[in-house]
């Protein structure tokens, strides 16, 4: 079963005067790993290169910027698949110091720097996730929202229209028996675009 990560965890090398500095993160999807990468130049502009991988739907990334081709991003994608990872950035920052490393060192380098981040990582398994759509009239939206809560749903979005109508996302193991609660406890008031009911 594939693991993501809890939260992000750092690690930094110092190797021949260059500085690796890793990064671990969970990560939804291939835009926002480009995001967090732009983020990454900003708070590290004098960095030398900024090599990342990314394991998440379904997709994968592995960037050398500027090192030679295969000694940063692929080693390093190949670290997050060995681990069985889904849904997950590495990143390694690295400020050169003048002495190089040879194609060999740079993939031990940057090899090492997702390792250790990872020694010091919380994995969880990945849970599939399930959106749900619920409209209910708004004398029911507190107890819609209490369910959602007791179930540890996730609330994406709430219009307030003729009806109130919530948008969810929760594990989909519990989906079904979220919907059946929510539907004796609304008694035949709730409705479900797109299905569930």
């Amino acid at each position: 079963m594939p693991l993501t990560l809890q939260a992000p965890v750092h690690s930094e090398l110092v190797i021949k005067k260059s500085r690796f500095i890793g990064c671990v993160q969970p990560m939804a999807d291939r835009a926002s790993a480009q995001a967090a990468v732009a983020e990454l130049w900003r708070q590290h502009p004098g960095a030398t290169h900024i090599c990342w991988a990314l394991l998440a739907g379904g997709q994968s990334a592995a960037v050398d910027d500027g090192e030679p081709g295969g000694t940063a991003g692929r080693p390093m994608l190949d670290v997050l698949r060995h681990q069985d990872l889904e849904g997950v950035l590495a990143t390694v920052v690295r400020y050169y110091g003048g002495v190089k490393l040879g194609a060999g060192g740079l993939v031990r380098a940057y090899t090492d720097a997702v390792a250790q981040a990872l020694l010091g990582a919380a994995k969880l398994p990945l849970q599939r996730m399930q959106v749900l759509c619920c409209q209910v009239p708004y004398a029911l939206e507190g107890l819609l929202r209490r369910e959602a809560d007791a179930a540890g749903a996730e609330l994406l979005e709430a219009r307030h229209a003729t009806l109130v109508t919530l948008q969810l996302r929760l594990p989909a193991p519990q989906a079904a028996a979220f919907v059946q609660r929510v539907n004796d406890a609304g008694q035949g008031r709730v409705g479900w675009p797109g299905g569930m009911d």
